[in-house]
């Protein structure tokens, strides 16, 4: 059960209209990693959880909390647009007006009579391709971290491309949030790791007996990048516990395959004359 309750988490109101950074500020409502993915993304994470207990609930709690986050930065687009006069004709005069609200994005007037919307600065639609529910926590949760980080990041750039004291005030609410969450997660990580249940690598489920041992710990080289292999990857002890990095030269372990004759029936480009034996035996098996 949901409920809502008027009063929002944080309330800060911009001072005046702004259509052109009404637009921007819809990439972290609707964009990839905006507030619509995120809430998504715990909310599905915490339906589909198989596991009851506190790792369901804090999924449940900070999905249910971007749902608020949502409200606030829908509310705020508006009020950027409130009062906002209808997208003019071509102006030619060069005021600063003109060139102001020349940057809006026409389908707030439209399409939504002044409102927010699920799309993102582009006018692209959010999609529910962005959120990613696997099943597995600890592979979830380090998702979950990346895209606290790119939240904030993106939020961090919004600030510094706007003067209003309101919406400033916002995305200072908006980016102490997001500080909490990346420290959530990796916290949850840890718990996760202390109560035994998963690992490295993720799955940590799958028999290591079905991996050849031999490439688990091994830095390719694949890139003439001569500094690739300076890095704690590519020497010293792996993370998983069971051996030491080593590096090597990229190398072929195969051989080449040549692919059978396609079935005709397909139309694919004429084999060449050589290879005609070929495909006059394909036809015969076929028959």
């Amino acid at each position: 059960m949901f409920t809502h309750q008027k009063a929002p988490q944080f309330a800060a109101r911009p001072e005046a209209p702004d259509p052109a950074f009404a637009r921007k500020f819809q990439e972290v409502l609707g964009g990839k990693w905006g507030e619509m993915t995120v809430a998504m993304q715990y909310l599905y994470q915490g339906w589909n959880t198989r596991l009851p207990g506190k790792y369901k609930d804090v999924l449940m709690a900070i999905g249910t909390e971007e749902l608020s986050h949502v409200e606030m930065i829908v509310t705020a687009i508006d009020q950027l647009l409130d009062k906002a006069p209808p997208m003019a004709a071509d102006d030619t005069t060069g005021s600063t007006q003109a060139s102001e609200f020349g940057l809006q994005n026409p389908q707030h007037t439209i399409v939504n009579g002044g409102g927010a919307y699920p799309h993102d600065s582009n006018g692209i639609p959010w999609s529910g391709a962005y959120v990613t529910a696997s099943g597995n926590l600890m592979a979830d949760f380090h998702l979950n971290v990346t895209a606290e980080m790119q939240g904030r990041l993106q939020v961090a750039r919004l600030f510094h491309m706007t003067d209003d004291p309101g919406m400033k005030d916002l995305i200072r609410f908006l980016t102490t949030r997001d500080h909490m969450h990346q420290m959530q997660w990796l916290s949850a990580i840890e718990e996760l790791k202390a109560d035994g249940l998963d690992g490295l690598p993720v799955p940590e489920a799958f028999p290591l007996e079905e991996e050849f041992d031999e490439f688990s710990r091994v830095f390719i080289q694949a890139s003439d990048g001569e500094a690739a292999t300076e890095g704690r990857w590519a020497s010293g002890p792996a993370p998983d516990g069971r051996g030491d990095f080593q590096s090597a030269l990229i190398q072929a372990h195969g051989e080449h395959t040549d692919l059978a004759p396609g079935d005709p029936r397909l139309y694919g480009t004429n084999p060449l004359m050589e290879t005609k034996g070929l495909i006059d035996k394909a036809k015969d098996a076929l028959k």
